[in-house]
């Protein structure tokens, strides 16, 4: 079943990639088979993932965790060379999602575990450790990680393998992203690269709605305002009603800052709207992704609407709660705002 999960997954279908997902881990449960077991966990748990369902993504890392024992290659000739150290990645990713402290140290063994893994490993456990992290406003992109990110691509160049490829192309493009402007251009021209071997169905469709997020970042950065928005709420439409549930809060935040910088009096009402949009969608409870980018938006519209003390009120929760969780980007975003 791992063939038409990770298809059904590549094709941007993601609710039912879940139902598969769902169903295979079943199946594996019953069969009882550890190493079986622990070798296919790691692509139900990537599109688990990508549905927000966090809970089961850390019940079933830490299953896989239990599974493999502390042995590294356990489960390693199927679908990747180390299923422990995606497993410890997807724990972590989900430990900060939820709120639960460790998820440093998960990040820490994942990628210490890999250091000499082939490039499709080794891309994915950056992927799902730093990358991600980077894009929600977890970690900052610090040289070591930047570094890190570079070594992979030069190796996934050599490899020719389009995942590989990916993978290690968006490690770097998002990280140079959150970094100074100077880079700017080249990560965009990597992000470009990606979007087309996606398009061409070499790559994850998924990938494609997170890369215009950017895209619409930049056209609103060159003045491109009515651009901006009208790209920014296509990526909102298709991650809410495509089910990429873990990404409405960083795309409606796209879609928030365009309409502001627009401005208008129908753009501030239109942001307001987008954030009550992201508070409709269900996700479960506990996560909160949502909550510290929510006031985030909402401090930025507060202040849009002339409503200082509101303003000030979001703000200071804002950076209370980044602080509280540790999270860097977000801390960095907060203690920018006066």
């Amino acid at each position: 079943m791992s063939g038409p999960i990770m298809e059904t997954y590549f094709n941007a279908e993601r609710r039912e990639a879940s139902a598969l997902a769902t169903e295979q881990v079943r199946l594996l449960e019953s069969i009882g088979d550890p190493t079986l077991t622990l070798a296919l966990l790691t692509a139900a748990i990537s599109v688990k993932h990508e549905t927000a369902e966090m809970h089961e993504v850390l019940r079933l890392a830490q299953y896989a965790i239990e599974l493999a024992g502390g042995d590294a290659t356990k489960g390693g000739k199927i679908a990747t060379s180390s299923p422990l150290a995606l497993a410890m990645s997807f724990r972590g990713l989900a430990r900060w999602c939820l709120g639960i402290t460790g998820w440093r140290d998960d990040f820490d063994q994942a990628v210490q575990m890999v250091k000499t893994a082939e490039a499709v490993t080794r891309g994915g456990v950056l992927y799902y450790t730093y990358t991600k992290s980077i894009l929600h406003g977890v970690l900052r992109p610090g040289d070591a990680i930047l570094h890190e990110m570079t070594e992979i691509l030069s190796s996934a160049e050599q490899t020719g393998e389009d995942v590989a490829f990916g993978l290690a192309k968006s490690n770097v493009a998002f990280a140079l992203l959150h970094r100074d402007g100077q880079s700017r251009p080249y990560a965009l021209e990597l992000l470009g690269q990606i979007r087309d071997i996606a398009m061409r169905q070499r790559y994850s469709r998924t990938a494609i709605p997170m890369i215009d997020v950017f895209v619409a970042q930049d056209l609103a950065l060159k003045g491109d305002l009515d651009g901006a928005v009208e790209l920014a709420q296509a990526v909102v439409d298709e991650e809410v009603n495509g089910g990429g549930v873990i990404f409405v809060p960083m795309a409606t935040n796209a879609l928030v800052e365009a309409l502001l910088q627009r401005g208008t009096d129908v753009d501030i009402q239109e942001a307001q709207s987008a954030i009550d949009r992201m508070a409709s969608v269900e996700v479960e409870p506990g996560i909160v992704l949502d909550d510290i980018w929510r006031l985030r938006m909402q401090a930025h519209a507060a202040r849009a609407q002339g409503e200082d003390a509101i303003y000030r009120d979001y703000r200071d929760r804002y950076r209370k709660m980044a602080t509280e969780l540790g999270f860097e980007g977000h801390a960095a975003w907060a203690d920018a705002m006066d």
